[in-house]
């Protein structure tokens, strides 16, 4: 009932001993808190928080437009939801190095498990599209640094994205991961990887756990789970897969609407109302108040 019963610092500690064994955790993205609850139920490893997603559920591009409030509160809603781990977008931070350590505690308040700060320029892009640009080094390392001096649970996961490889190439994508390594990263997510030889190669490059993105209609091929296991990834995420199903789906059903005056034909797509009612705990809710819930659901 209510919200997860497993404390945030219990979620963190559980990801980093999972992370240490080696293995490759699956973390779909959810677009709401009853999506991460699904995403749950259906035995996954953790849930992913997309920036772009967040941005798409207030009709924006995903271009630096959301706040930190914004996300961070919508953050907790999903991350509260679940017993999993949410690992966050935070974009590049929300500002200069005081707002990035300010990003970190608040990420950290909202119950997530980790997030990612990224190496793109202000106002940055989405990571598969052309046209990004990079900070330099310094200014990079500078955003990693401050986030591990202000984060106060030593298990909350400070993952740096570098966002280079489509900028300046794979040699500058290798050296760039080095770098934030070493300002104290404790993973490292290189978007816009285009093979399993690029990926297999910044695995080479750096002992510290490795995020593959399988994002469609990107840059990378969408290899399955079992082949980014075996070039050495820790994690995989599919950040937009989940909304952009739902959306499709609701796209058609309007189509139906239009065309039939009724959804009668898209009944065996939908979710059922005793589904819904189970994801949710509906009965268990009779535990602490009887007139929240008093009929049983007919199946």
């Amino acid at each position: 009932m209510l919200y997860s019963k497993t404390s945030a610092a219990d979620k963190r500690r559980n990801l980093r001993e999972r992370l240490a064994g080696g293995e490759l955790l699956r973390f779909p993205g959810a677009f709401n808190p009853l999506s991460a609850r699904l995403i749950e139920r259906k035995g996954f490893d953790g849930v992913y928080i997309s920036g772009a997603v967040l941005a798409a559920d207030l009709g924006l591009p995903d271009i630096g437009l959301t706040t930190l409030s914004e996300v961070a509160g919508r953050g907790k809603q999903i991350a509260r939801m679940t017993e999993l781990p949410a690992i966050i977008d935070a974009d590049t931070g929300f500002g200069e190095p005081m707002n990035v350590a300010r990003t970190i505690q608040e990420l950290e308040d909202a119950g997530l498990a980790g997030c990612h700060i990224e190496d793109q320029v202000n106002p940055k892009r989405c990571g598969h599209l052309d046209g990004k640009a990079v900070v330099d080094e310094s200014t990079a390392v500078k955003r990693i640094r401050a986030a591990v001096d202000a984060r106060r649970d030593e298990n909350f996961l400070i993952m740096a994205r570098t966002d280079i490889r489509a900028a300046d190439g794979m040699d500058a994508a290798v050296d760039r991961a080095k770098a934030l390594v070493d300002a104290g990263a404790d993973a490292i997510f290189p978007e816009a990887m285009r093979t399993l030889e690029e990926f297999e190669r910044m695995r080479q490059a750096v002992d510290v756990p490795l995020l593959a993105n399988m994002t469609e209609f990107g840059k990378s091929e969408l290899f399955s789970s079992q082949q980014l296991a075996d070039v050495g990834m820790n994690i995989v995420i599919w950040p937009v897969s989940m909304l952009r199903i739902s959306m499709g789906a609701t796209g058609r059903a309007l189509d139906t609407l239009n065309e039939e005056g009724r959804l009668t034909s898209k009944l065996e797509e939908m979710q059922h109302r005793a589904d819904l009612y189970e994801l949710i705990d509906y009965e268990d809710y009779n535990h602490f108040d009887t007139s929240v819930f008093n009929f049983t659901v007919e199946r």
